[in-house]
């Protein structure tokens, strides 16, 4: 469903906020993390649970990259 994040009905605003900010984080190069996007997480979340939430996300981006680069594949 994350591809159609914007239009499922299946996540709670504070769930969607968390995602939007994912894709604004993972694709900071061209999204460059918008105001929009952060105003929205900080309707939602305090100013610790951003922190943990952008920690997480770039850890998990981090994982995936090297994966990526190592051609590791699921089993």
């Amino acid at each position: 469903m994350l591809p159609v994040l914007h239009e499922a009905p299946y996540f709670d605003e504070r769930e969607r906020a968390a995602l939007i900010w994912a894709e604004a984080l993972i694709h900071v190069s061209t999204t460059h993390a918008p105001d929009a996007d952060y105003d929205l997480l900080c309707e939602y979340f305090s100013e610790k649970e951003i922190v943990d939430l952008s920690i997480a996300i770039a850890v998990m981006n981090a994982w995936n990259r090297i994966a990526i680069g190592l051609r590791k594949m699921p089993d």
